[in-house]
């Protein structure tokens, strides 16, 4: 969680200030092209990446591991071998309610 903002300046159209090499003038024309070519932009996130994987049995999880018997000195021990391969991620996945976007520049509560 929290890898989803973006690394440059001035990418997301709600900021009002450009790269930090142009002149106000510049940024400024530039944020209101983004603002009036994005009519449909919004603030809410009603998207996300699912971190669960689907295995060859259909099961829906974030780990998988298969149990292992291990014969040491005669002796049988159990263990857990983590599964990597054949997991299908479970892809995008429609949230409840909307999210604000990490980018959005507002204050929610000023203490």
């Amino acid at each position: 969680m929290g890898g989803s903002g973006s690394k440059a300046k001035g990418v997301w159209p709600f900021s009002g200030s450009g790269a930090s090499g142009d002149s106000p003038g510049e940024a400024n024309e530039q944020s209101l092209a983004r603002l009036r070519g994005s009519k449909n932009a919004t603030p809410f996130v009603f998207t996300r990446r699912s971190s669960l994987y689907y295995d060859e049995d259909g099961d829906l999880a974030h780990e998988f591991y298969e149990e292992t018997v291990v014969t040491k000195n005669g002796r049988k021990k159990a263990k857990l071998k983590r599964i990597q391969k054949n997991l299908i991620p479970q892809g995008i996945v429609k949230l409840d309610h909307p999210r604000i976007h990490v980018d959005f520049p507002v204050i929610l509560c000023e203490v």
